[in-house]
């Protein structure tokens, strides 16, 4: 399934839960299935949290750079990512952890 999910088609922005909201309503899986990935403690791991989603903290950007060595960005994330490419290895790791 490809999808594409806006703040202003949703009227609704990051870190605002409706966004979060949207985003589990239009995914065809529960919340804690969901895996949201950003490079945000504040706009996007926190929220995700909170709206019972899987989230991993990207490694990217400054806000990344700045919030990397915080407490809550070691211990909020489900893991931590370098790049994309981590992705899908970390995944498979969780995934196989899980079952």
């Amino acid at each position: 399934m490809d999808l594409i999910g806006t703040s202003d088609d949703w009227g609704a922005g990051k870190p605002d839960p409706e966004f979060f909201e949207r985003v589990a309503a239009v995914v065809p899986a529960a919340a804690s299935e969901i895996l949201y990935v950003g490079d945000r403690v504040d706009n996007d791991l926190r929220p995700g949290k909170q709206a019972g989603m899987h989230t991993a903290l990207i490694r990217r950007g400054p806000w990344a750079t700045i919030q990397w060595d915080t407490a809550e960005a070691r211990e909020l994330p489900t893991f931590r990512i370098e790049s994309l490419a981590d992705l899908s290895p970390r995944m498979a790791e969780f995934n196989e952890q899980e079952h």
